[in-house]
C-alpha cells in the first residue's frame, strides 16, 4: 500500500476512514448521545472524531483503489472534518456520503464532475459548486450552511434535496475561517478591472443570497420542503425538469427579494402549503408547463409582493393565506387562473395579461375591482379581456357590465367636454350597454308632462274650430323629435309650462341621439 507523504501518520479516526474506503463501508464516529452528536457543536469534538479534509480529498481522488468485487466510496458519520474540502475541477468516480458531520471549511466542487454527493444533517461553513456536474443525487437534507450555497450553472442528473435545510447568506455568517471566503483579487485583469456592476453580474456580490443557483439544471425533482433561509434564492434561468417543491419553506430575503427566478423553466412549482416569503417573489419570464401554486402561502414585501410578468403558465393558483404588497401579472399568458379576492390586497398590474379560464370564488364586483387597480391608471385591455371571457362562457350580461365599467374608467382620462358628453351618455343609456335606461327616462318625462299639462292645459292656437285637449298625446308629441300627432302647432303652452315644453322637446332629441349612439354599440359585432 502506497501512502502520500501527508498521511504517514493517521489518527485512529483517520485510520478507520482509510481502511473503509476501498469497500465503501460506513465509519460511524458518533457516541450515541444526540446532544453530543449534534454537528452544530462539532467544533469542540476531539481528535478521536477529527478527520483532515485533505485525507477525504485524497481518497476521493483515488489514493486507494477499490477492493476486488466491491465499490469504493467514502461514508462517514459524526466526524469533525477540518480544513477546506477542495474537489474543484476533479472527476470523481466514487460517492461521498457524510452524515451528521461538522465541516469547518468550504466544500468546493467548482467545475467538478462527480457521482452522487450526499450531506445529511451536517453543519457546513460554505458550499461552492458552480458549473459542477453531479451524476445522480445531490442531497443537503437537514444541513446547516452558514455562508451560502453556490450552484450556478450546475447540472444534477438526479434529484436535488434540500428538505429541512438551513441556509444563510454570506454576509450573515459570523463563523468559519476568513481565509475560506472568496477572494476577488485573483480574478482581476490588471488591464481591465471589473466595475462594481460587472462584479455583481459575475456573482461576486452574493451577500443577500442564501442559494445562488442561476442557470442550475435539475433533471429530477428539486425537493426543498421545509427549508429555512436567511437570504434569498437566486434561480435566474434555472431549469427544474421534474418540478420545484418549496412547501412550508420560509425564505427571509435580506436584499428586497425572497426569490429571484427570472426566465426559470419548470414542469411545476409549489410555493404552497405554508410557504412563507419575506421579500418579493419574482418570476419574470418564467415558463411552467404545469402548475404554479401559491395556495395557502404567506408573502409580504414592501411594494411588490409577486412579480409574475411575461410568464407562460398552464395553471396559476393564487389562493394565498396572506398577501401584503402588489401583484404584477402584466403580459403573462396563463391557461387557468384560480384565485380569490384576497390575493390582490394592493396594486395589480394586468395590462397585457391573458388567460383562457378563470376559476375561484371571485364575484363580478371583485373582478371589476381587480381590473381597475393598475397603479398607472386606466388600461383598456384588462376590461376587454375580462368581457371577452364572460362572453365566451355565455355570460353576456356580465360582459356588458364590464364594458360599461371600462367606459366609466376611461371617462376620467379625457377632457371636460368629452367627460360631460360621456356622463350624459352614461346617465341616459349606460354608454349603450343599458338601453333600457332611455325607456325609463322617457316614461318619467312622459308621466311628468302629462300630469303638468292635465292641470295647466295649453291654449288653443286656432279658434276657428273647437278641439278637445288630451295631455298624454300632447306630451308624447313633444317628446318625439318629429311630430306624430301634429299637436305641437295646435296648442300653445302658457306661463312657466313653456319651459317644460322646451325641456321635453330637447330631452326627446337627446334621448333619440343617445339611443342611436347606444344602438350602434349594442348592434356592432363584438371582437372575440
Amino acid at each position: 500500500m502506497v501512502r502520500s507523504r501527508p498521511f504517514w501518520r493517521l489518527t485512529a479516526a483517520e485510520r478507520q476512514v482509510w481502511e473503509a474506503y476501498p469497500s465503501g463501508a460506513w465509519v460511524d464516529l458518533r457516541t450515541g448521545d444526540p446532544a453530543r452528536d449534534d454537528p452544530a457543536g462539532g467544533g469542540a469534538w476531539g481528535p478521536e472524531r477529527t478527520v483532515r479534509a485533505e485525507l477525504v480529498t485524497a481518497l476521493m481522488l483515488g489514493a486507494r483503489p477499490a477492493k476486488p468485487g466491491q465499490v469504493a466510496g467514502l461514508r462517514l458519520a459524526g466526524a469533525r472534518i477540518t480544513g477546506m474540502l477542495n474537489l474543484s475541477d476533479a472527476t470523481l468516480t466514487s460517492k461521498l456520503h457524510l452524515l451528521n458531520c461538522h465541516l469547518s471549511g468550504t466544500v468546493s466542487l467548482t467545475d467538478a464532475t462527480t457521482k452522487g454527493m450526499r450531506f445529511r444533517g451536517c453543519d457546513i461553513h460554505r458550499i461552492r459548486a458552480a458549473r459542477c456536474t453531479v451524476d445522480g443525487l445531490l442531497e443537503l437534507d437537514s444541513c446547516t450552511v452558514h455562508a451560502g450555497v453556490r450552484l450556478d450553472n450546475a447540472h444534477v442528473t438526479g434529484q436535488l434535496r434540500l428538505a429541512r435545510a438551513r441556509l444563510m447568506a454570506p454576509d450573515l455568517d459570523q463563523s468559519g475561517p476568513q481565509s475560506h471566503r472568496p477572494s476577488e483579487s485573483y480574478l482581476e485583469d490588471v488591464r481591465r478591472p471589473f466595475s462594481d456592476a460587472e462584479k455583481r453580474e459575475r456573482g461576486w456580490d452574493q451577500n443577500h443570497w442564501a442559494l445562488w443557483a442561476g442557470g442550475l439544471t435539475v433533471e429530477g425533482g428539486a425537493f426543498c420542503r421545509d427549508i429555512r433561509t436567511v437570504g434569498g434564492l437566486r434561480l435566474i434561468g434555472a431549469k427544474f425538469n421534474s418540478g420545484l417543491y418549496l412547501q412550508r419553506a420560509v425564505i427571509k430575503g435580506t436584499g428586497g427579494h425572497a426569490v429571484y427566478a427570472d426566465h426559470m423553466q419548470a414542469s411545476s412549482v409549489e410555493f404552497s402549503a405554508g410557504f412563507t416569503a419575506e421579500g418579493t417573489v419574482r418570476l419574470r419570464g418564467a415558463r411552467v408547463t404545469g402548475v404554479l401554486s401559491f395556495d395557502q402561502s404567506v408573502v409580504s414585501a414592501q411594494g411588490r409582493a409577486l412579480h409574475l410578468s411575461h410568464m407562460q403558465v398552464d395553471e396559476l393558483i393564487l389562493t394565498p393565506a396572506s398577501m401584503e404588497g402588489g401583484v404584477n401579472l402584466g403580459y403573462s399568458r396563463v391557461g387557468v387562473l384560480l384565485d380569490h379576492p384576497g390575493a390582490y390586497p394592493g396594486h395589480v398590474h394586468l395590462n397585457g395579461f391573458a388567460y383562457e379560464s378563470l376559476r375561484g370564488e371571485a364575484r363580478l364586483a371583485d373582478r371589476l375591482s381587480w381590473v381597475s387597480r393598475d397603479p398607472g391608471g386606466y388600461r383598456p385591455q384588462p376590461y376587454e379581456h375580462l368581457a371577452a371571457w364572460y362572453r365566451r362562457i355565455g355570460h353576456e350580461q356580465e360582459a356588458r357590465r364590464v364594458l360599461l365599467a371600462k367606459q366609466r374608467a376611461r371617462r376620467s382620462t379625457i377632457g371636460p367636454t368629452g367627460r360631460l358628453a360621456g356622463l350624459l351618455l352614461d346617465l341616459i343609456v349606460g354608454y349603450g350597454y343599458r338601453p333600457w335606461l332611455a325607456g325609463v327616462w322617457f316614461a318619467v318625462l312622459l308621466a311628468a308632462g302629462t300630469a303638468v299639462f292635465a292641470t295647466h292645459p295649453p291654449s288653443q292656437v286656432g279658434l276657428d274650430e273647437r278641439r278637445v285637449f288630451h295631455p298624454f298625446p300632447y306630451t308624447l308629441d313633444l317628446l318625439v323629435p318629429v311630430s306624430v300627432f301634429e299637436l305641437r302647432g295646435a296648442w300653445e303652452p302658457v306661463g312657466w309650462t313653456q319651459w317644460l315644453a322646451n325641456i321635453l322637446i330637447a330631452s326627446g332629441w337627446i334621448l333619440a341621439t343617445a339611443l342611436i349612439a347606444g344602438g350602434t354599440r349594442v348592434l356592432r359585432p363584438s371582437n372575440p
